[in-house]
C-alpha cells in the first residue's frame, strides 16, 4: 500500500483526517441547485474516490443525477452486518466570505473554507476512522460501509438515490457538524406557500376593492397567535418546541390599487410524531377562522417542500457504542438535539437507525465565515475509530 495518494493536489497519508479535510474543502462541490456556476460533486467525489482506493476500500461511484455523483466504499465481508458513516459532499454558495473559501490553510490551529465544517471535516474524520479501525484489527467479521452523498443541501436527492439503490445498514452514524456532541434528534419542516387573491380597483374605491396583502396580515396575525400559544405546548426533550416562521412574502400592483394578488411563503419546523400534514391542516384552520371575519378570503395553500423529522432514542444501541467510544476516549459525553434538518431522516424512515456525531459547529455552517477546529477532527478520527474497531471485532 502506497504512503499516500493525491487528492485536491497534496498527498494524503493513511488515516490523516486532518489532511483528507484540506484536500477536501480545496474541491469547489458548490451544489448547481443553490448555485448556478456550481460544479456540483464530481471532481470531489472522485479525489475522495481515490484516497479510499488506495486505503484498500471497495469504492463506487453511483450517479444520483447527470453528473452527481455518490461515493459509496466498503471494507469487510459484504454479507456482513454493516456500520455506515455518512456524510454529504455538496456545499452552499461562498457570497459574502470573509476569507478564501478554498484555500484550507490552517491557521491558529483551524481549517477555514466553505464545508469545512459542513461537512468535509466530518467525510475526512469517519474515512480516516475506518481505514485506522481495519489496521488496528486483523479480522474484519463485520463491514464499514462509507456514504458520501450528492445534493443533501437541496432535495437530498443523493441520500434518496443510495437507498433506493438497496444499499442497507444496520446502524449509521452520520457525521454532520454536532461538536463532538451525541445527536439522535432532529426536527423536520414543512414548507407551505399561500396565494391570496383580491380583486384589483383603484385606491378610491374601497367599495369594490379587495386587499389581497391585507388578507395576508390577518391570516399572519393568526399565525402569531398559533406560534404564540399552542405550538409552544408541542416539545421534545431534546429539541425544543416546535415553530413557524413567516419566509417570504410579496404583492400588490402600486400605491394607488387595490392588491389582487399576495404571495405567502412559511416555514414550520415540526417534531419528532408530527406531520407535514399536521403542518397543513394548522394552516388550513388558521385560513377558516379568517375567513369566519372576511368571507370573501381567497386562497389556495400549497405544501412546496418537506423532510421529517428524525428520532433515535437516546438509549438505543448506535448512541451507547458512540457514548462508550468517547467515555474509552477520556471525552465528555453529551446527549443534544441537532438544530438543522439532516439526512438522518432519511435513514431512519429506511429502517436504519442513524444519528448525528461530527466535529464542527453548526452556527458556522453557511455563514460568512466558516472553519473547523483541527483539534475536533482528530477527536472525531479517535472516536469514530474505536466505535468501528469495535463493530468489526464483534461476533454476534
Amino acid at each position: 500500500m502506497t504512503e499516500g495518494v493525491t487528492a485536491g493536489r497534496r498527498p494524503v497519508a493513511r488515516g490523516d483526517g486532518v489532511a483528507l479535510t484540506q484536500a477536501l474543502v480545496r474541491i469547489d462541490s458548490r451544489n448547481p441547485s443553490l448555485a448556478l456556476d456550481g460544479p456540483g460533486e464530481g471532481e470531489v467525489a472522485a479525489a475522495l474516490g481515490a484516497v479510499l482506493d488506495d486505503w484498500g476500500f471497495e469504492v463506487e461511484l453511483v450517479d444520483a443525477a447527470r453528473g452527481r455523483p455518490n461515493l459509496i466504499a466498503r471494507i469487510g465481508p459484504r454479507d456482513s452486518p454493516a456500520l455506515m458513516f455518512a456524510g454529504h459532499l455538496d456545499i452552499v454558495g461562498v457570497e459574502g466570505m470573509t476569507h478564501d473559501p478554498f484555500d484550507s490553510t490552517p491557521r491558529d490551529r483551524r481549517i477555514y473554507g466553505r464545508g469545512s465544517t459542513d461537512m468535509k471535516s466530518g467525510i475526512a474524520a469517519m474515512c480516516a476512522a475506518a481505514a485506522l479501525a481495519v489496521d488496528s484489527t486483523d479480522r474484519t467479521r463485520r463491514q464499514i460501509i462509507i456514504a458520501a452523498v450528492a445534493d443533501e443541501e437541496y432535495e437530498s436527492i443523493g441520500m434518496r438515490a443510495l437507498l433506493a439503490s438497496g444499499v442497507v445498514a444496520d446502524a449509521a452514524i452520520v457525521t454532520e457538524p454536532t461538536r463532538l456532541a451525541i445527536c439522535p434528534a432532529h426536527r423536520g419542516f414543512a414548507w407551505i406557500e399561500i396565494a391570496f387573491t383580491g380583486r384589483a380597483a383603484h385606491g378610491s374605491r374601497y367599495e369594490i376593492g379587495v386587499d389581497a396583502i391585507r388578507h395576508a396580515g390577518l391570516l399572519l396575525a393568526e399565525l402569531d397567535e398559533l406560534d404564540r400559544g399552542p405550538l409552544t405546548r408541542i416539545v421534545h426533550p431534546l429539541l425544543g418546541r416546535a415553530s413557524l416562521h413567516a419566509g417570504t412574502i410579496d404583492g400588490g400592483i402600486g400605491m394607488n390599487t387595490y392588491p389582487d394578488k399576495c404571495r405567502l411563503t412559511l416555514e414550520r419546523r415540526t417534531l419528532p410524531g408530527e406531520s407535514a400534514g399536521d403542518a397543513m391542516r394548522e394552516v388550513h384552520d388558521a385560513c377558516e377562522r379568517v375567513r369566519t371575519r372576511r368571507p370573501e378570503l381567497d386562497t389556495v395553500i400549497t405544501l412546496t417542500l418537506a423532510q421529517n423529522p428524525s428520532d433515535v432514542a437516546p438509549g438505543s444501541p448506535v448512541v451507547a457504542r458512540l457514548r462508550t467510544a468517547l467515555e474509552a476516549e477520556s471525552m465528555p459525553v453529551a446527549i443534544e438535539g441537532l438544530s438543522a434538518w439532516t439526512d438522518a431522516a432519511l435513514l431512519n424512515e429506511a429502517g436504519i437507525p442513524a444519528i448525528c456525531f461530527g466535529p464542527g459547529d453548526i452556527t458556522l455552517a453557511h455563514a460568512n465565515e466558516e472553519f473547523v477546529s483541527v483539534t475536533e477532527i482528530e477527536d472525531a478520527t479517535r472516536v469514530l475509530r474505536r466505535v468501528a474497531r469495535d463493530w468489526l471485532l464483534e461476533t454476534s
